[in-house]
């Protein structure tokens, strides 16, 4: 009976000490993992952002989009998107054709090119300035929609509009306002 006794007291601690042997190694484990997942999230988060972005692509029919901006942040949900602040755009078309595009921030697509373009949007081209609030660039689609707040200038008149459509490779523009009963308004230098 004794010897029973015994047996069962070493088994006991036994299955003690080896449980406690377990849970030690599965605690400093998951104590390793948590600090391994903090490091990795500041890497992430360190390595988003992007400073002094410059883009430079070319289009099949050899349209030129150089893309420049202070800073850039990599959208976590779709790597392919870029959010850019203080940008710069010069878009040299294939028919020697020149148009700048500052804007506060952007959103850059780096796989189409596209970019939208938002706050304080400035578009230059030859004696045509337009302003507005928010730009979508598609080369793509070969087409800038120019919305918000929309003015056009070319030195001897002035039009403002909710929205101007312009297909780049043919020059077709669309002005419209989002209202029916709203006009465009047109004022004339003479």
């Amino acid at each position: 009976m004794k010897r029973s006794l015994v047996i069962k007291v070493l088994l006991v601690l036994f299955f003690i000490s080896l449980l406690s042997f377990i849970y030690s190694k599965l605690s400093k484990k998951n104590e390793i993992n948590k600090k391994e997942t903090l490091i990795i999230s500041e890497d992430n988060y360190n390595s988003n952002i992007i400073k002094d972005v410059n883009y430079i692509s070319k289009d099949e029919r050899g349209n030129e989009y150089i893309l420049d901006a202070a800073e850039g942040q990599i959208d976590l949900s779709n790597n392919k998107v870029i959010f850019l602040t203080s940008v710069v755009a010069n878009i040299n078309l294939y028919d020697t054709r020149k148009i700048r595009v500052i804007s506060d921030f952007g959103k850059y697509n780096i796989d189409n090119f596209d970019t939208i373009f938002s706050k304080n949007v400035l578009i230059t081209y030859m004696n045509h300035k337009i302003t507005g609030d928010y730009l979508d660039f598609s080369l793509k689609r070969n087409s800038m929609i120019i919305s918000k707040n929309v003015t056009y200038t070319n030195g001897s008149n002035t039009l403002k509009t909710d929205v101007i459509e312009i297909n780049i490779q043919t020059k077709d523009t669309k002005i419209f306002m989002y209202e029916n009963n709203n006009k465009v308004n047109i004022k004339t230098k003479n």
